[in-house]
């Protein structure tokens, strides 16, 4: 179990490192002007994106595998009545949903037709801090 964990760990920061710089980048992205700066950034884009959905599926799937080898009566009798577990469940559902909206932001670009300002992905970029923050808290204090 502390080997899925370790490894689920591995997983959720290296998923949290795209969804923090894939945003970034589309703020830069988002106030080029010149065709060499826009092909630069949708290839990093993509690039990310792709390593970022490693890290997503990574965590989902030992995320799974850590529930499925818990020891079958403490995981019926504990962690499906535990409130925290819900909480980061729906958390990790709203942050893969995030993802999915990433992958049409970078074909947007890719396809040359954003129309969002850096402004606008500054403050996307702010949605995974939130989402981690709340994880942290749900999985260390436990509040419910």
């Amino acid at each position: 179990m502390l080997w899925l964990k370790a490894f689920h760990v591995v997983f959720v920061v290296s998923w949290f490192a795209g969804l923090f710089y894939l945003p970034r980048l589309f703020v830069y992205h988002a106030d080029t002007r010149d065709a060499a700066g826009h092909e630069r950034f949708c290839i990093m884009e993509r690039r990310l994106y792709g390593i970022t959905t490693i890290g997503m599926l990574g965590s989902w799937g030992l995320g799974i595998a850590m529930l499925l080898a818990a020891d079958p009566a403490y995981a019926k009798a504990a962690y499906w009545s535990m409130g925290w577990l819900h909480a980061k469940l729906a958390v990790a559902l709203a942050l893969s949903g995030y993802h999915g909206w990433l992958k049409t932001r970078v074909r947007a670009f890719a396809e040359s037709r954003n129309d969002k300002s850096a402004r606008y992905y500054r403050i996307a970029n702010e949605l995974p801090a939130l989402a981690l923050i709340a994880i942290a808290i749900l999985v260390i204090v436990r509040p419910f």
